[in-house]
């Protein structure tokens, strides 16, 4: 009677987990047809990433072939919902801006907004994503060691040593804008992706405008630190 119980149990299990299995897939599936139908158009999603200047000045919207590897998935599933650009300037900075009083200023515009998805799009579409994971073999897994930073040290680092701050934002209004804010990077950016993106920008884009820092290892971790300090310090 007993093993007659566990069998039942095991069965049932197995069943209950192909019941969970075949969701996941079946949501991917349809996560795979809103994107074919409504995001190719602005996102590459099968790669390679751009090999010339004007290929990559054509993009619209961030490569999403490795998105798997790259994001978070709670934020991707979050964040389509409720977009909100990341990138102050666009894809290509030089595209979205005009002559201003005091330079060149945002050229508001030519700047399109990123359609909402409702709840059950966003996670069909986020299961679709996650299981694209080019470039896997460019990240180490556990690369990075969780950490600790100050905010003050974090700064630094980003602005006065290595130049960041002129191509970034650290917080809503505070720096560059021809690159993505940062504030959002630790909420939004898998940490052992950070790790590898840091070392080789290159390696993932190769006509990035991202330039190569040439961080050590223990920079990497530092700068990981300062990214998920300030996704924290940003939360409500």
């Amino acid at each position: 009677m007993k093993r007659l119980k566990l069998t039942i149990r095991s069965v049932a299990g197995a069943a209950l987990f192909g019941i969970v299995l075949g969701g996941s897939v079946a949501i991917a599936a349809d996560g795979e047809q809103l994107l074919t139908s409504q995001c190719a158009g602005c996102h590459n999603l099968t790669g390679p990433a751009p090999a010339t200047l004007q290929a990559l000045r054509d993009r619209k919207g961030p490569d999403l072939f490795y998105a798997g590897n790259k994001y978070k998935a709670a934020w991707v599933e979050q964040w389509l919902q409720k977009p909100q650009s990341i990138r102050p300037a666009g894809m290509f900075y030089g595209a979205h801006i005009k002559p201003g009083p005091k330079g060149d200023e945002i050229d508001a515009a030519t700047l399109t907004q990123h359609p909402a998805l409702k709840a059950d799009e966003a996670q069909a579409v986020t299961a679709a994503l996650m299981q694209r994971k080019a470039g896997s073999e460019l990240i180490a897994p556990g690369a990075y060691t969780p950490g600790t930073i100050s905010l003050s040290t974090g700064e630094m680092m980003f602005d006065k040593f290595r130049g960041c701050l002129a191509c970034h934002e650290i917080e809503p209004g505070y720096g560059g804008r021809s690159g993505p804010e940062v504030y959002t990077a630790g909420a939004r950016l898998q940490e052992d992706y950070l790790i590898s993106y840091l070392r080789s920008p290159q390696a993932w884009d190769p006509k990035t405008f991202m330039p190569n820092k040439h961080l050590s290892g223990a920079d990497l971790q530092k700068f990981v630190h300062y990214m998920r300090l300030l996704s924290e310090e940003g939360q409500p």
